[in-house]
């Protein structure tokens, strides 16, 4: 019993650095500009089937095409923002949500067409290898993944503490009119904040395609532990959203460990539910 719970704890943390990046661009976005994103699970989705092409066009393994995927996410979620989320940023807040969700829905359909409803994987040298430690087996694919995740959130630290343009994100999250009379151009900020959530959020994609299928709809499956995991943390708090994917990433290992099938979504329910009830602010209130 100790043996599983250790190996399900270990599982967890690993599962839940992808879960705090992939849930880092959208407590990223409110931060900033203040609008709940309800397509960023379907950005996740896309950067999988960049990866996936990139994989099956060049032979480009998906870790190590990581940075590609960023880099066309930033460009993706650049236009996006321009495009569609910067006019409605003053609209009424269900105008966002419909608008969001739209996007979401262009998303899904727009991936059907081009690559039908199928479920697709790609095949690695190091798929179904592991590395063993006693009575702990740590999947290499979930381990690239974690370490690909580490990477992006303490580069992601780094950018938001140690320059300039991080500041100027912080600082357009804690009072845009303020920042806005000491020079900073809060249009701008907001297009990039959205554009670096985008990529994580993509990368993220990239990084769990060696073990996870991808499929249109893949998005829906990631989206309440998304939402679960920026409430936990507390909606804006780019390093609450690293606390909470951690946490359930680990209750969600341990979910699946020690209870049935059929209870093991619902620790996530109970948290996400507990958590609007006790701690709408979450853990750390921005």
């Amino acid at each position: 019993m100790t043996d599983t719970f250790i190996q399900a704890l270990v599982s967890g943390l690993l599962i839940g650095g992808v879960f705090a990046i992939i849930s880092v661009g959208l407590a990223l976005a409110f931060g900033v500009m203040d609008i709940v994103n309800f397509a960023q699970a379907d950005f996740l989705m896309v950067g999988m089937y960049i990866s996936y092409v990139l994989f099956s066009v060049l032979g480009l393994d998906p870790v190590l095409g990581t940075p590609l995927v960023m880099a066309i996410m930033f460009a993706f979620g650049a236009i996006t923002q321009r495009f569609l989320i910067k006019p409605i940023l003053k609209a009424p807040m269900v105008n966002q949500i419909f608008l969001t969700i739209g996007i979401s829905l262009v998303l899904v359909g727009v991936s059907q067409v081009l690559f039908g409803a199928d479920f697709r994987s790609v095949k690695t040298a190091y798929q179904t290898d592991s590395i063993v430690f006693g009575p702990i087996r740590m999947s290499l694919p979930y381990l690239y993944a974690f370490a690909m995740s580490a990477v992006l959130a303490g580069g992601l630290w780094l950018f938001l503490e140690k320059t300039d343009l991080g500041r100027m994100m912080r600082a357009t999250a804690q009072n845009s009119t303020a920042a806005q009379l000491v020079g900073i151009n809060p249009q701008r900020i907001h297009l990039i904040a959205f554009a670096v959530g985008t990529a994580l959020t993509g990368a993220a994609g990239a990084a769990i395609l060696p073990y996870a299928y991808v499929y249109p709809t893949i998005g829906h499956n990631y989206g309440l532990i998304m939402f679960t995991v920026v409430t936990l943390g507390g909606l804006g708090s780019v390093g609450g959203a690293v606390a909470g994917g951690l946490i359930i990433g680990v209750v969600y290992s341990l979910g699946s460990a020690l209870l049935p099938t059929v209870l093991q979504n619902g620790l996530v329910y109970v948290i996400f539910i507990g958590t609007l009830m006790f701690r709408p602010y979450g853990l750390f209130k921005r």
